[in-house]
């Protein structure tokens, strides 16, 4: 099993709208390049969370994206959803199915395997996931803003 990189570049670009800002939108382009998403990328992710009710835009000079919802309200299995990213295991857990399913010894592994992930997807809300990027951030006392400007600065370095 293997997240894949919409589902890791989503919940690093929802966590980061979380974690920095509250009632303002946020463009697409500052939150690629503090998680070191490409844009174009980014906004196709933000294009169908926004179709599945996750996010809302704002157009003009100070728009881009906020949530739809509070934090509290939208948990990880719906972003994942919403992002066409489920979690599979085994090809028996696909629409296809498979033809050993029957026969299987470790199907039923699989289905708990998958149920209890699913149980812990829907128990984790965006706000979870955003208090511990928060908190990592006061632990080690790291300013966004800093952080923001240090990661110019090794990209610029990098060039």
């Amino acid at each position: 099993m293997r997240l894949s990189t919409t589902a890791r570049y989503g919940l690093r670009a929802l966590s980061d709208l979380c974690s920095y800002y509250h009632d303002e939108p946020v463009s697409v382009s500052d939150i690629a390049a503090r998680q070191d998403i490409p844009v174009n990328y980014l906004e196709q992710l933000f294009g169908k969370l926004r179709r599945s009710g996750i996010l809302e835009s704002v157009r003009g000079a100070q728009g881009g994206y906020l949530l739809a919802r509070p934090a509290n309200e939208i948990n990880i299995a719906e972003i994942l959803q919403a992002l066409g990213e489920p979690f599979i295991f085994g090809s028996c857990q696909t629409e296809k199915g498979c033809e050993n399913a029957v026969t299987c010894p470790t199907f039923n592994l699989w289905r708990k395997v998958k149920g209890s992930v699913d149980e812990i997807l829907k128990a984790t809300t965006l706000e979870d996931i955003a208090a511990e990027k928060i908190s990592l951030l006061e632990k080690f006392n790291i300013d966004p803003e800093r952080e923001e400007v240090r990661e110019r600065a090794l990209k610029s370095k990098e060039a």
